[in-house]
């Protein structure tokens, strides 16, 4: 059955799959850099900020890895859950979810040394 939008994922799931070296997610952050140098992602990720889309769209295939599910967050979740929504038009098979919450939940519920803006 195809993926019809993004998956929701926690910020607590996605913080178990993190420390949990069997499950390997790619985690996409879709900010831009001035959101980022005020609250970084504190794990390995992609950014691919939506406003520069010339820069990475066209090879974007080749940059995902296939094997592997697919989180892409924001700072509260629309943006990513949007971009989500793209990837699944797009045709992309890897399954597609979105941190509810975003960043701002990850300061909020998994660490408080992340600023909120």
């Amino acid at each position: 059955m195809r993926q019809e939008t993004p998956k929701p994922l926690s910020v607590e799931e996605l913080n178990q799959w993190l420390n949990n070296k069997a499950i390997k997610p790619f985690v996409i952050d879709v900010r831009e850099d001035a959101e980022i140098s005020i609250a970084p992602f504190p794990q390995s990720h992609l950014n691919l900020p939506l406003s520069r889309s010339e820069e990475w769209l066209d090879s974007l295939r080749e940059t995902l890895p296939f094997d592997r599910k697919i989180v892409v967050l924001c700072h509260k979740g629309i943006r990513s859950w949007h971009f989500g929504c793209w990837l699944i038009e797009q045709d992309f098979k890897q399954e597609i979810l979105n941190l509810d919450g975003g960043i701002d939940s990850w300061s909020l519920k998994i660490d408080s040394t992340i600023p909120r803006y």
